[in-house]
């Protein structure tokens, strides 16, 4: 799939909202970056952990996406995100790759790094595969 078109997919959308852009799409490691700023910020000054699961479930359901064929769609049917640093400043980075990818489901791993590369999150997701109807 054409980067920029997936990109351009993201109007009007919360990944739109919260300023994401992929910068890679291949079948087996999905890249997208974010730049941290204020409104997506807690209280306390750290980037949110909501930010950091929608981000990394966009992430995930994108890497879905893109290994579909004939109509097929996807939602998220589980997710589980697990916390090891506070983002403060500057670009995350999210890779998802896939640890299944089945007929029905795809369950992808989603790692978000700073530009130093220390891991502020993983999350865990599993997507269900939805067939076109008719």
């Amino acid at each position: 799939m054409d980067l920029a078109e997936f990109n351009k997919r993201l109007a009007g959308t919360l990944p739109e909202l919260l300023g994401m852009r992929f910068t890679s799409l291949d079948p087996d490691k999905v890249v997208a970056e974010l730049t941290i700023r204020d409104d997506l910020r807690t209280v306390g000054g750290a980037l949110h952990g909501g930010t950091l699961m929608a981000f990394a479930d966009t992430v995930g359901a994108a890497a879905t996406i893109i290994n579909l064929s004939g109509g097929a769609t996807t939602t998220t049917l589980e997710s589980k995100t697990n916390f090891f640093a506070a983002g403060r400043a500057g670009v995350v980075r999210a890779e998802a790759t896939p640890l299944h990818k089945g007929r029905r489901t795809h369950v992808w791993q989603t790692r978000i790094t700073d530009e130093s590369g220390r891991m502020l999150s993983l999350t865990l997701q599993t997507q269900m595969v939805l067939e076109k109807a008719g």
